[in-house]
C-alpha cells in the first residue's frame, strides 16, 4: 500500500490572494462625474444662446437660467420663460454653432 499524503492548501495564502485580486479589480466609477454640471454653468455664466430640441422634434430658442437633476429653466426673448424636464430633451446645441455650419454650407453651394 502507497502511504499518499493529504496536500491541503494553506488558507491564510488563499486569503491573501483574493485579497490581491480584488485590490487590483477596476473601481466603479462615481455616479456622478460633474461634465454635465460644468456645462451648464458654463453656458450660463456665458449667456450662451442655446437651441433644445425636444423628442418630438419641437426647437426651443433660448438661455439657460437655472437647471437641477431633473429641469432646465430656460429664457426665452418675446416669449414666456420655460421649465423643461430633462428626460423630454433629446439634444441642445449652441445657437451660433449652427449659424456657422449654415454659412458653410451656404459657401460650399
Amino acid at each position: 500500500m502507497v502511504n499518499r499524503k493529504l496536500i491541503r492548501p494553506n488558507l491564510s495564502e488563499l486569503k491573501n490572494r483574493m485579497a490581491s485580486q480584488d485590490a487590483r479589480r477596476r473601481q466603479v466609477p462615481p455616479e456622478q462625474t460633474n461634465a454635465e454640471t460644468f456645462y451648464y454653468m458654463k453656458q450660463m455664466n456665458n449667456k450662451t444662446p442655446m437651441v433644445l430640441v425636444l423628442k418630438d422634434g419641437e426647437e426651443i430658442h433660448g438661455i439657460i437660467e437655472w437647471y437641477d437633476r431633473n429641469c432646465i429653466k430656460i429664457n426665452r426673448q418675446n416669449a414666456p420663460n420655460l421649465l423643461i424636464p430633462k428626460h423630454s430633451i433629446k439634444y441642445m446645441y449652441k445657437e451660433e454653432d449652427a449659424k456657422e455650419e449654415k454659412e458653410e454650407a451656404e459657401s460650399e453651394s
